[in-house]
């Protein structure tokens, strides 16, 4: 892979990363701790639950990258999905901003050269680019869950737009 496509790409990846961290905040800023917390029912999933499921997998999955499998034996997945009581909002987007920080600094150590290397996921391999989609990929799917909470939550009369408004 020539070097430049994989530089670019890397930028790219960031960016896109980037986007998707602004966009989720943007909506949760948006939610007062009542709605971040709240779920439909017993087996939906709560804004703050989804940050912590992202935030535990992004804990997994660039810790250690290029030499561990991303599915961490000490990951506790099932775990993501439930709050301990009295968790509050700080330490739930406490473990938000870690999860994006490590992942930042992960793809920003990336290499071009490292983009054709094979990790593992689950025990799959797969290659650095392949993983990095996956994770793109994930991310974006529950960005577009917390959105959607966020905006339900808000209602259309409160609800800030976060791309290109419709005309009204």
């Amino acid at each position: 892979m020539p070097d430049q496509f994989a530089s670019d790409y890397l930028a790219d990846v960031l960016a896109s990363f980037r986007q998707y961290q602004a966009l989720a905040e943007k909506a949760m800023a948006q939610v007062n701790d009542q709605a971040f917390f709240a779920a439909a029912d017993a087996e939906a999933n709560s804004i703050a639950v989804l940050v912590k499921h992202v935030a535990g997998n992004q804990q997994s999955r660039w810790t250690d990258f290029l030499t561990t499998d991303g599915e961490k034996p000490d990951r506790n997945r099932d775990g993501e999905f439930v709050l301990g009581p009295g968790t509050g909002r700080d330490e739930v987007m406490r473990w938000w901003v870690e999860g994006w920080a490590l992942l930042y600094r992960t793809i920003e150590s990336l290499a071009p050269g490292d983009l054709g290397r094979t990790v593992q996921i689950r025990g799959k391999p797969h290659t650095v680019m392949q993983a990095i989609q996956r994770q793109l990929a994930h991310y974006a799917y529950h960005v577009g869950q917390i959105v959607l909470l966020a905006r339900q939550a808000v209602g259309p009369e409160r609800w800030e737009t976060l791309s290109i408004p419709r005309r009204r």
